[in-house]
C-alpha cells in the first residue's frame, strides 16, 4: 500500500491534545493506528499525553523538536527519532525559528 502524502489534503487541527498553536498534518488513519506527515509551527506544541493503547515514533525531517518525556526533557535535530512507548506519556514543542516538519507513526496494540 502507497500513502502518498502529497494528494492529501493538509488538515490544521487547533490546540492538539491541548498543546498550544496548530498541528498541521497529512494523516492516514485506520483501525490499526495513524501514519502522518505533520508540521508544528514556531511556538506551537502538541500537548503532554499519554499513550494508553500504543506506541508512537516520531522522525525529524526538518527543524528541531523539544519533548517532554514521562519526567524528563529531550531535544533531536533532523534525522533525529523519539519513541513513546505504549505506557509512557509525551508532549512536542516547536521552540525554534522555522517550521518544524516530522513524520509519524502510531500503531495500535
Amino acid at each position: 500500500m502507497i500513502i502518498d502524502f502529497a494528494k492529501m489534503e493538509e488538515k490544521r487541527i487547533p490546540e492538539f491534545k491541548g498543546g498550544k498553536g496548530a498541528m498541521i498534518a497529512r494523516m492516514h488513519t485506520d483501525e490499526l493506528g495513524k501514519i502522518l506527515c505533520g508540521r508544528l509551527e514556531p511556538g506551537s506544541s502538541i500537548g503532554f499525553h499519554k499513550h494508553e493503547t500504543g506506541s508512537e515514533i516520531i522522525y525529524i525531517l526538518k527543524g528541531k523538536a523539544d519533548f517532554l518525556y514521562n519526567e524528563g526533557t529531550e531535544q533531536a535535530d533532523a534525522g533525529g527519532c523519539h519513541y513513546c512507548p505504549k505506557g509512557h506519556s509525551h508532549s512536542m514543542m516547536n521552540n525554534g525559528d522555522e517550521d518544524l516538519i516530522f513524520f509519524a507513526v502510531v500503531p495500535e496494540q
